[in-house]
């Protein structure tokens, strides 16, 4: 539902994204580890691909442990920039880093969100 404070989300500048996914119980600790200490490859590559803003947060409800992902894309072709992305050697090596610590919730990866709200 679109309105004063829930703008359509194609016309907002930058995008907003959240997205979110599980994380294996036992990858607790590894996953905090691996995101102390990015790779400035990675880095790179996400400003690159126009990502601003981004962050990462870490919660649990219920016995489950959840990743929850905010960013902003300042481009203006979301599917190409991801698809750059996902050609960049170290943010490959990455990806299969961070995804041997995570359960997708929905799909095979991370599931993004509605936006509900805005301003």
């Amino acid at each position: 539902m679109i309105g004063p404070t829930n703008p359509d989300p194609d016309t907002l500048s930058p995008r907003r994204y959240a997205a979110v996914i599980a994380l294996k119980p036992d990858q607790i600790e590894r996953y905090k580890q691996l995101h102390a200490e990015v790779w400035p490859e990675v880095l790179a590559q996400i400003e690159r691909s126009d990502i601003r803003n981004y962050s990462i947060h870490l919660t649990h409800l219920h016995g489950h442990d959840y990743l929850f992902s905010y960013f902003e894309y300042h481009g203006s072709d979301f599917e190409a920039s991801m698809a750059l992305m996902a050609q960049d050697e170290a943010t490959q090596r990455w990806w299969t880093l961070t995804a041997a610590c995570q359960q997708p919730v929905y799909g095979d990866s991370w599931h993004f969100m509605e936006t509900v709200f805005a301003i």
